[in-house]
């Protein structure tokens, strides 16, 4: 009888704590559309000089990839 009035007050503590682990602050992350760089001729090197290009072309970012090296320029969908 003793340990069943002990066990009372934990279950709301139990549940509080499952349920506290269940919220929280959700973060998403936005799709990234890609192209190929208009402006970038040649094999990409430097992703620094591919952003800078792709920048001039109204994306805020691009990058070397691929097995081509090609200039991928980056923007959220």
């Amino acid at each position: 009888m003793k340990l069943s009035l002990r066990l009372i007050p934990a279950i709301p503590l139990l549940y509080m704590l499952l349920v506290a682990t269940g919220m929280g602050p959700v973060t998403v992350e936005a799709r990234m559309c890609e192209t190929s760089s208009q402006l970038f001729n040649g094999l990409c090197l430097s992703t620094t000089n591919c952003a800078n290009i792709c920048q001039n072309e109204g994306f805020p970012n691009g990058d070397c990839q691929g097995f081509r090296r090609r200039c991928i320029c980056n923007r959220p969908c």
